[in-house]
């Protein structure tokens, strides 16, 4: 699966985007994670599948949410403990189950 992470800067979520991976991986699964600005998201919504805000910009999630859904992507807000905690294998647990 490709999942998108999107934060205010890009880079708050690399961290997160590193244990997902790691978790995916470990997994045998081959996903793309990758993690972008709110000022990129136009530029690569259409490559991901998944569309995850950071909840530091939740603030955000009525337009990106209206963006993904217009685009046929799934979307949510990351939750706000598993980010915190940068906990990749909720976030990662998270995406696979918008995909149901």
């Amino acid at each position: 699966m490709n999942i998108l992470l999107v934060c205010s800067a890009g880079m708050s979520t690399s961290l997160l985007v590193t244990k997902m991976q790691k978790e995916s991986q470990a997994r045998g699964w081959q996903d793309e994670i990758f993690a972008c600005s709110i000022d990129e998201l136009e530029e690569y919504i259409d490559r991901y599948e998944v569309v995850l805000l950071g909840p530091q910009i939740r603030y955000k999630a009525k337009t990106v949410g209206a963006l993904a859904v217009e685009k046929g992507k799934a979307f949510a807000v990351i939750d706000s403990m598993s980010y915190g905690r940068v906990d990749g294998v909720k976030v990662l647990e998270q995406a696979y189950s918008l995909k149901g």
